[in-house]
C-alpha cells in the first residue's frame, strides 16, 4: 500500500511539473508573438 501511495505521489509531481512548464511556455510565447505584432505594428505606421 505504501509503494502504491508514493507512486502517486511521484506521478502527482510530475504532472505538476509539466503543467508549470507549459503554464511558463505559454508566458513566453505570447510576450513573444506581442513583440513581433508591435514590431510589425511599427513598420507599418513609419512614414
Amino acid at each position: 500500500m505504501k509503494n502504491k501511495a508514493q507512486s502517486t505521489i511521484e506521478y502527482a509531481l510530475l504532472i505538476a511539473i509539466v503543467a508549470a512548464a507549459f503554464i511558463a511556455m505559454n508566458m513566453y510565447m505570447q510576450r513573444s508573438v506581442q513583440a513581433n505584432f508591435n514590431i510589425i505594428e511599427e513598420q507599418i505606421n513609419t512614414p
